[in-house]
């Protein structure tokens, strides 16, 4: 006997660069994935809501989370102020019923933004059904040097908030025990960006199976505690040579998902 979460397997719309947001919902549609992470940045559709709620209505695939512009690329996407920023994510999330907003830890040169960031998630958590999952980051590192990029903190888990988004691309890269941050998360834990990595400087969103990160044991553990949250594919593709080789790894990373998002069971017996 197989026990499989109701976790929805979704395909973050970053997965497909250097193709478009529309061209992702195009994909995710064919591939069978249950939904969609937009990842708000340069694009203008990943943008614009209407446009968003437009593509899902389409594909008849829903849009599970928002992916707040937190990246140095998008620093003046939506405002040049963070917290205008997770308003307009809020805003998007509830318009097109997405349950999440993934958000990353402020940069420490954003220092009022950092200083108020703990206190200033919860209270908009408060104001809304819409989690906001704090995501964790890494280390940046240049050769022998280690710069501490964010604050309060690049490990999230060492603040108190509600709701987090693990990324296994992002323990890779920070050199973490990702069953151990996972178990520190415990039930606050909404959200998985599924990815792997080698542990290098660069952060490599390698298709699940083929770093070191144990992608698969956590899968069977979300199974086996019958994990409610997303499972997002947020994996890099720019070096695919061909529309069909980015659409074979993408089918790769969502087979092997399913796979391990499952738990085997013990029929009783008597």
């Amino acid at each position: 006997m197989v026990r499989v979460p109701d976790a929805k397997v979704a395909l973050s719309t970053a997965a497909v660069y250097p193709e478009s947001t529309a061209r992702a919902f195009e994909i995710a549609s064919r591939l069978g994935y249950d939904g969609v992470e937009v990842m708000v940045w340069t694009d203008p559709v990943s943008q614009d809501i209407e446009a968003l709620r437009r593509l899902s209505d389409y594909h008849e695939l829903p849009v599970v989370a928002v992916h707040a512009p937190c990246l140095l690329i998008t620093q003046r996407v939506w405002s040049t102020d963070p917290w205008a920023k997770l308003v307009k994510a809020r805003a998007a999330a509830e318009r097109l019923g997405a349950s999440t907003v993934v958000v990353h830890p402020p940069f420490r040169w954003q220092r009022a933004y950092a200083r108020d960031f703990v206190q200033g998630i919860w209270r908009m958590a408060g104001e809304t059904d819409v989690r906001f999952a704090v995501e964790n980051m890494f280390p940046w590192r240049y050769r022998d040097r280690e710069v501490l990029a964010y604050a309060p903190d690049w490990d999230p888990t060492n603040e108190d908030f509600r709701h987090f988004t693990v990324d296994l691309s992002h323990t890779a890269t920070s050199r973490s025990d990702a069953l151990r941050m996972v178990d520190r998360m415990g039930d606050r834990l909404a959200h998985v960006h599924l990815a792997d990595g080698n542990g290098s400087a660069k952060d490599e969103h390698l298709i699940p199976g083929r770093g070191t990160q144990p992608c698969a044991e956590l899968l069977e553990r979300l199974a086996s505690n019958g994990f409610t949250g997303h499972v997002v594919i947020e994996v890099n593709t720019r070096r695919a040579l061909s529309a069909a080789e980015r659409e074979a790894d993408l089918a790769e990373a969502l087979a092997y998902t399913r796979l391990h998002l499952a738990s085997a069971t013990t029929p009783r017996t008597g």
